[in-house]
């Protein structure tokens, strides 16, 4: 049979094409090179024949071993965006805010000098003093907790950290609190569920913590938190679980809860700073004048209208009031706060050892209260509830007792248990 010959094909014409013309050349300068050709010949391409008259392939060789040259250095991708911004509420580049821990070096303060200068009540400036600084005090701790407690939720982690930095450090000092009645009284009296002395922020903020879920989807929060406060003055309720307190002071929480980071920029502003420092210094003037015509049982926020002694609605329409102007020195106090790194931010993470250790200080110290009891005594007391407060959020202090206040419980906690078959 013929071999089939297939005819190659004939090359495209070549269109011709303008050439640029050459830079004039200045005598006696070097050649150039010649004019180039614009636009481009397009590349001429031919079909390899086919069938039995197409050329053998070539053998390709196989690939041969390159040497290795020196490393390259491994070169860094550029970090995403993702990775550049500190997610919220992640741990991962996450970094604290300054003025959050300066507000609560500064509330820490007030809370052991105010517990200093309880047992010179008599002094008539101590008791304005005391009743001045209890109006707020705690009202700001607990609007702190609330505010950095917002994505709290039921997961394992957050679940077990609550019990090992509320639960576990409560049973501690509720144990640890009684010895001195035991030493100082004969009397022990130990009872979990009804906290002694300072313990009760522990219990009350375990329980809010808790209710962190049920207040972030209720329409208007604060005000059902209001009514629950009033309210809780019209009962006589138990003294187990702090149940005044936790219903009495729980509009505070709730307030940090509602709050947001443009909420404290707009208090860093120079003429609300300004404002701040005139309503705390009127704060202050209005207890020095009104001190002994308000029972101090409304700022412990322990007992009943019916306790206290008067009816639900003057009892109601005073606590209103002391919600109000609670409210009020809170945002008056965080508005004079210093917004840049200080050097006692790094003391504001360790404010839990101060609470909890001071009232140790404050119980030994009560038989010697009647030895400052005069103007230059109260302001001993206060400075030297100042030099406490420091001393007790210092790392020295964190590492003697991280096991009582941070206790680690990794040990007792297992993998969530959940039912066959659920997802």
């Amino acid at each position: 049979m013929p071999a089939v010959v297939v005819p190659e094909p004939s090359p495209a014409p070549v269109t011709p094409v303008a050439a640029f013309p050459a830079a004039p050349v200045a005598p006696g300068a070097p050649a150039t090179t010649p004019p180039v050709a614009w636009p481009p010949p397009p590349p001429v391409t031919t079909s390899p024949p086919v069938g039995p008259s197409a050329p053998p392939a070539l053998p390709v060789p196989p690939p041969q071993d390159v040497p290795a040259g020196p490393a390259s250095p491994p070169v860094a991708s550029a970090p995403s965006p993702e990775r550049k911004a500190a997610k919220p509420g992640g741990s991962a580049g996450r970094t604290r805010d300054p003025y959050l821990d300066n507000a609560k070096f500064l509330a820490i303060i007030l809370v052991v000098s105010g517990h200093l200068i309880e047992g010179l009540r008599d002094v008539p400036f101590a008791h304005a003093a005391y009743f001045y600084v209890y109006t707020f005090h705690m009202p700001l701790f607990i609007t702190l907790s609330g505010y950095l407690s917002r994505n709290f939720t039921f997961s394992a982690g957050k679940a077990r950290k609550l019990i090992s930095g509320l639960a576990v450090p409560y049973v501690i000092f509720e144990l640890a609190y009684s010895l001195p009645r035991l030493f100082l009284y004969g009397k022990l009296d130990i009872s979990l569920l009804d906290p002694y002395y300072l313990t009760w922020f522990l219990m009350s903020l375990f329980m809010w913590r808790l209710s962190t879920p049920v207040w972030q989807q209720l329409r208007w929060p604060l005000v059902i938190a209001v009514g629950l406060s009033l309210m809780s003055g019209m009962s006589d309720l138990p003294d187990e679980l702090s149940m005044n307190r936790t219903l009495g002071l729980l509009p505070f929480y709730v307030l940090g809860l509602l709050l947001r980071p443009e909420h404290f920029e707009f208090l860093k502003r120079p003429w609300v700073r300004v404002l701040g420092a005139v309503t705390l210094a009127a704060g202050l003037l209005a207890a020095l004048a009104f001190h002994t015509d308000i029972a101090t049982e409304w700022i412990r926020w322990r007992h009943s209208n019916a306790k206290i002694g008067v009816g639900n609605l003057d009892g109601s329409l005073i606590r209103l009031g002391m919600l109000a102007s609670g409210a009020l020195l809170v945002a008056a106090f965080l508005a004079i706060t210093p917004a840049r790194r200080t050097w006692f931010s790094g003391l504001g993470m360790a404010t839990m050892y101060a609470y909890l250790l001071h009232g140790f200080v404050v119980k030994l110290l009560e038989p010697y209260d009647y030895l400052l009891e005069n103007p230059a005594g109260v302001a001993v007391t206060a400075a030297f509830g100042a030099v406490l407060a420091t001393v007790l959020c210092t790392p020295l202090v964190q590492r003697l007792f991280h096991w009582a206040v941070e206790p680690d419980t990794s040990w007792a906690f297992t993998m969530i248990r959940r039912p066959r078959g659920s997802r």
